[in-house]
C-alpha cells in the first residue's frame, strides 16, 4: 500500500562540498561546522516524514502547523550552509573587471571594492545571520541582504549567488564569540570566484534563455 514513506525524497549530507585545506579557517572549524551542517540535514528528513504521516492520516492541526513553520527554517539552514560550503576553496583570485561576474559587479555596485565593502559591513551587523549576495531575475541586478534566521527575509524570487554564515559557529572555533571580522576577512582569503562567477551566469543565463 502506497503511504508516507514512499512519497518522500530522502535527502543526504553532499559530501563533495565539504571543504579542505583552507587559508586561515582550521579542519577543526570546518569539522564542527560540518556537523551543524548534517544536523540540518537530518532534521529536515525526520521533519518531512513527520509532516508526511500527519498529511496520510488528515491531521492538519497545531502539530501539522508547527512542524510546517519549523520546516522553514531546517530546510533553509540545510541549503544555504550547502551554498556556503560549495564556495569554499583556498587560492583563488578576486574577479578582475573583463569578466562576467566583474561586469556585473561595476554595474550594481559600481566595481568590486564597491561591493566587498559593503558586503562586509552587512556581514559585521549583530546578529545572527547570513550576508547574502542575490540576483534579481526580475530586472536583471544583484544586490546584497541580511538574513537573520535561515527562513526570513530573503527576497522573493531573488537567487543566492555568494552566501556568507555569520552565525557565531561559523568562526568562533578558530576565533572566540567576537572574532567576526577576522573570520569575514579570512573568508574572502577562500572564496572560490570560479564557482560564484558560475552561479551568477547560470542565474542570468536562465533569465536571458
Amino acid at each position: 500500500m502506497w503511504g508516507a514513506e514512499d512519497a518522500m525524497y530522502t535527502y543526504q549530507p553532499r559530501a563533495e562540498l565539504r571543504p579542505k585545506g583552507l587559508d586561515g579557517i582550521s579542519e577543526e572549524q570546518i569539522k564542527q561546522h560540518w556537523k551543524l551542517y548534517e544536523a540540518y540535514v537530518d532534521n529536515v528528513n525526520e521533519l518531512n516524514r513527520s509532516i508526511a504521516t500527519l498529511i496520510e492520516d488528515g491531521k492538519f492541526g497545531p502539530e501539522y502547523s508547527e512542524l510546517k513553520r519549523r520546516l522553514g527554517f531546517e530546510y533553509n539552514g540545510m541549503i544555504l550552509h550547502e551554498h556556503y560550503f560549495s564556495i569554499l576553496r583556498k587560492g583563488s583570485k578576486a574577479p578582475g573587471p573583463g569578466g562576467e561576474l566583474g561586469r556585473a559587479f561595476e554595474e550594481s555596485f559600481g566595481g568590486f571594492e564597491s561591493w566587498k565593502k559593503e558586503f562586509t559591513a552587512i556581514g559585521k551587523m549583530r546578529g545572527i545571520g547570513w550576508a547574502i549576495l542575490y540576483f534579481d531575475p526580475l530586472h536583471d541586478v544583484f544586490s546584497n541582504h541580511w538574513i537573520t534566521l535561515h527562513e526570513e527575509g530573503h527576497p522573493a524570487g531573488f537567487v543566492p549567488i555568494l552566501v556568507m554564515d555569520v552565525w557565531e559557529h561559523a568562526y568562533m572555533v578558530d576565533w572566540g564569540t567576537d572574532g567576526k571580522p577576522d573570520y569575514i576577512e579570512t573568508f574572502f582569503r577562500n572564496v572560490h570566484w570560479a564557482k560564484v562567477e558560475e552561479n551568477a551566469r547560470l542565474a542570468r543565463r536562465a533569465v536571458h534563455a
